[in-house]
């Protein structure tokens, strides 16, 4: 806090706040990414965004359009030669840009026209991995000055959805659709209307089962209120006890175990030693060198927990993506030491979560002194 002194004023000072983190992140434009498997939806949930009236103003990065569509021919500017189009500022207040790479030149052509938007959405194609575009963000320290990652949002058929995330693919071969929902903040599960109840309550459950952290929400023809899919914050440490919510939820539900993409949670008592815990998530993400019952190594898609650390008040948030983690300190802090508790959840391949515990207490947590 920063002391304001009145001229002869003898009372005690009036205390204004200095720049504060949420502040500092309040000043960074938020940028939510939307994948889904090809047909499911997404790009007609930008189209969406892009032509109804909901006075927000949302910059859009479109990486594939549906062919021929009117829309297309209608932003469509041409510009030989770039890997982006010129943006164009549409009548809802929004700007779009369609590209043929991974987005980030257009978001840093983006940056010069600030103050025109308060938020990016990235499209990005049928087939890729999101938590390789996410992991830029973490590693491009320019465009992090600027920008935050908000989130991942996946957009699901639920015509195709199931026969699409449960295809078996080649050995070694990753299933795309999985993978996405496996990196899901948000699930979209759109085309609703072309299922019954039941086939949607199944679809839902498959969901559940490679991913207990996603929010889930079901539409027709991509239509979604867009207070649902901006503002997050999943990866940022201000949510703290929505995020306790979130893991006490996943918490109560129980995952199968096969070499799929499923959900492990642990909630495991105590603090850890800082300088351990990095060595068993560099272990697990980098080394790869905690393997299942049957000698698999285990492949973590997603890692998110909240953690106590060992001589420090306040409660931490741990966030990771493939081989990229971060720790971060929050705002709040532990009332006592029995209140202290370590919630994690991994999303992945080949988990066990009795060998996952096992590593944890033994590599991680600080030995209790008995009297």
């Amino acid at each position: 806090m920063a002391a304001v002194y009145e001229e002869e004023d003898e009372e005690c000072p009036e205390l204004i706040p200095i720049l504060s983190e949420t502040s500092i992140q309040d000043s960074k434009i938020p940028v939510t990414i939307i994948t889904g498997y090809l047909g499911a939806g997404k790009t007609t949930l930008l189209n969406y965004i892009l032509t109804e009236q909901h006075n927000k103003r949302i910059a859009v990065i479109l990486n594939e359009f549906g062919e021929g569509s009117a829309l297309e021919k209608s932003l469509a500017v041409s510009h030989a030669g770039e890997l982006y189009e010129e943006w164009l500022e549409l009548r809802n207040g929004c700007l779009c840009c369609s590209v043929k790479d991974n987005g980030l030149k257009a978001i840093e052509n983006l940056m010069a026209k600030k103050g025109k938007f308060d938020y990016i959405l990235l499209e990005t194609t049928g087939l890729a991995d999101p938590g390789a575009v996410s992991s830029m963000f973490w590693v491009d320290a320019e465009l992090g000055s600027d920008i935050y990652l908000d989130g991942i949002i996946t957009v699901v058929d639920a015509k195709y959805g199931m026969r699409h995330v449960t295809e078996e693919k080649s050995k070694g071969i990753v299933n795309e659709a999985a993978r996405q929902v496996a990196l899901a903040d948000l699930v979209i599960i759109n085309k609703t209307d072309l299922i019954h109840a039941e086939e949607l309550n199944d679809l839902r459950n498959m969901i559940r089962s490679i991913n207990g952290l996603a929010k889930i929400t079901e539409t027709q023809r991509s239509r979604v209120d867009l207070s649902d899919v901006l503002d997050l914050h999943a990866y940022d440490s201000f949510d703290e006890q929505s995020f306790q919510e979130k893991l006490c939820y996943v918490q109560a539900r129980h995952s199968h175990l096969d070499k799929s993409i499923l959900t492990v949670t642990l909630e495991i008592p105590g603090s850890v030693i800082e300088e351990a815990l990095n060595l068993f998530i560099q272990s697990l993400l980098w080394e790869k060198n905690i393997e299942d019952k049957v000698g698999n190594s285990m492949e973590i898609i997603r890692l998110k927990g909240l953690i106590s650390i060992e001589g420090k008040p306040q409660q931490f948030i741990l966030q990771g993506v493939h081989e990229l983690y971060d720790i971060q300190e929050t705002g709040l802090k532990w009332e006592s030491q029995d209140e202290r508790l370590n919630r994690l959840i991994f999303i992945g391949r080949c988990l066990d979560e009795s060998i996952l515990e096992q590593e944890f207490l033994a590599t991680v947590i600080k030995p209790k002194i008995t009297s």
